[in-house]
């Protein structure tokens, strides 16, 4: 007789606990939705839209929207808001992401190396988290923008070297934590190097709080950088973010608010949408909820 042996179809990463949960959190669903609505908008309505985000039109100052072809109206200098807006939100997003990937980065390098550690080593590196975060990170980043040549570039580093020590203490909390499983005191039976343990046995399994504070994150930096922009250190005119499209807007809000409320509105757009994600993140992370 044939003896069969029945194999079972390996998980699909769809349908882990974390994903599931993930799906019935409905508000990072739709953060989820929006965001995706705002990048696609910046990243093809430009091509789409009749006008250039430099195109003049002096005789078309401080039109209301819906005039003509400006769907969102224009500013003082007679240009088509809606261009101007997505490719302030292109400015604005990719500062986002890149001060987000280089301040995780930067943190999880400092946590992980701290928690891992300890000792004096560890002391040091958290004493140092404890006296930036001590200090004001606003007035940090006004002062370096205000010193250093702004540009988005600039702007992105800023951001990121003064917002990386929530990421650092998380990451420190949980590979302390983590150090003392059995997995690590095998790794380190078998006489795996320091480096091998940190990166390739502990800092995977701490993965879930950076994810969620890298989601976070992003919101932060969105707003930081269209905070500095507004008070005028940040983005420079005539390269457009929505900070310098607020900033630019200041004077009018009696007259054409719509100068003020579109940037606004896409600001709020996208911060909540990533912290409807950062929450939904937390949630379907949680270990403790591997009973639902």
């Amino acid at each position: 007789m044939t003896a069969i042996v029945a194999h079972a179809a390996p998980a699909r990463w769809w349908h882990s606990r974390a994903v599931i949960r993930f799906m019935r959190h409905h508000l990072a669903l739709l953060g989820i939705a929006m965001i995706t609505l705002l990048v696609l908008a910046c990243a093809i309505g430009p091509y789409v839209l009749p006008y250039d985000s430099l195109h003049i039109d002096l005789r078309a100052r401080f039109a209301p929207p819906l005039t003509g072809n400006h769907y969102l109206g224009t500013d003082p200098l007679g240009r088509d808001l809606a261009v101007r807006l997505l490719m302030a939100g292109r400015v604005s997003l990719a500062v986002g992401f890149s001060a987000m990937l280089l301040s995780t980065l930067i943190g999880t390098l400092i946590g992980v190396t701290a928690g891992y550690r300890g000792g004096w080593v560890g002391a040091a590196l958290m004493r140092t988290v404890d006296g930036f975060l001590s200090y004001p990170s606003i007035f940090l980043v006004l002062a370096l923008a205000a010193t250093l040549r702004p540009s988005p570039a600039m702007i992105t580093v800023i951001i990121a070297v003064t917002s990386w020590m929530e990421t650092a203490r998380i990451v420190e909390a949980e590979v302390r934590s983590l150090r003392e499983r059995e997995f690590v005191q095998a790794a380190r039976m078998v006489g795996l190097r320091r480096a091998h343990i940190m990166f390739r046995e502990i800092l995977p399994n701490a993965m879930g709080p950076i994810i969620v504070a890298a989601s976070l994150a992003v919101a932060r930096a969105i707003l930081l950088e269209a905070y500095i922009s507004f008070l005028g250190y940040g983005i420079q005119p005539p390269l457009p973010s929505w900070g310098n499209m607020l900033n630019g807007a200041q004077q009018y809000l009696a007259s054409a608010p719509w100068l003020a409320i579109i940037p606004g509105a896409a600001i709020t757009m996208a911060v909540t949408s990533f912290n409807f994600i950062g929450d939904g993140l937390r949630d379907a992370l949680d270990v403790r909820n591997d009973h639902i």
